[in-house]
């Protein structure tokens, strides 16, 4: 019996380590697991480069093992403190936990396999536990409500930008024509978003004097309309904030359109309550 107690109480202090954040430990179990999931993501991206992998090879294989174990250790170190087992395992984190040691256990019989421990990077949005934004849960609801109210407007001006997209597509292709590159019309088309969101990779440069001329509407037209899903996002999110603070009404005048955080009536100067 004092050795159930005793795994029982060892448990729950792993189980507030690793899954709290309130205490000293806690936090920098979570910190230090960061800066391995760090590490572990920079080895990986220091391994695809060709002269590095000829040289240190060996030791980033080594440490990719390294800390696949470790994360391994950590995993099911997880899943023995919960309480919660089935809960974890098929969390958004639990999943990623997974995931993230499973790809070099795959590589052992499929080649390449290593290179989706990338995933590894998911992990490190642990930090907004680490750092207690859930604070600003609010202001994340107001904006990602703000973006679902504007979705029709949003699908709108995605059809739009595809129909003007395929329409230049079209007209680069007959202008140019294979000879410069606008082999197919589904490439011109590529060439045009490429284009008309301004990043321009130079891959595909239009010759003649017409398909400079439309190449150049294009640019002009990805300027005109680069800023309209900010501004539709923006009024959207102006029209939250005014709907929110319709709701917030004085006892004793009854005038609407306070701050949340008002603690006084603008318009009569009486205090505000919470439940106003």
């Amino acid at each position: 019996r004092e050795w159930h107690m005793s795994q029982q109480s060892l448990r729950e202090k792993t189980s507030i380590i690793i899954f709290g954040t309130h205490t000293r430990a806690g936090q920098l179990f979570d910190i230090a697991l960061i800066y391995a999931i760090l590490l572990s993501v920079a080895a990986i991206m220091l391994d695809s480069v060709a002269w590095i992998h000829d040289s240190y090879g060996t030791l980033l294989y080594a440490l990719e093992w390294f800390f696949t174990v470790l994360f391994t250790l950590e995993y099911f170190t997880r899943i023995y403190c919960t309480n919660e087992r089935r809960k974890y395992i098929f969390s958004f984190y639990g999943l990623v936990d997974l995931f993230s040691i499973v790809p070099t256990y795959l590589a052992l019989v499929v080649t390449g396999a290593n290179y989706l421990l990338m995933i590894r990077l998911l992990r490190v949005l642990r930090i907004f536990r680490v750092l207690k934004l859930a604070r600003y849960s609010l202001e994340a609801n107001l904006l990602l409500r703000s973006l679902y109210m504007s979705r029709r407007k949003i699908l709108v001006f995605f059809c739009v930008v595809l129909v003007l997209s395929t329409i230049f597509g079209c007209l680069m292709f007959a202008v140019e024509g294979p000879e410069h590159g606008f082999d197919n019309i589904p490439l011109s088309i590529y060439w045009t978003i490429v284009t008309i969101t301004t990043v321009g990779y130079g891959d595909i440069i239009p010759q003649t004097v017409m398909g400079q001329f439309i190449a150049s509407a294009v640019m002009l037209t990805g300027y005109s309309i680069i800023a309209v899903p900010t501004g539709i996002i923006t009024a959207e999110m102006a029209s939250e904030l005014q709907r929110k603070k319709a709701t917030f009404t004085c006892n004793s005048c009854h005038h609407a359109g306070h701050d949340n955080d008002a603690l006084h009536c603008k318009w009569c100067g009486a205090q505000l309550h919470s439940g106003a």
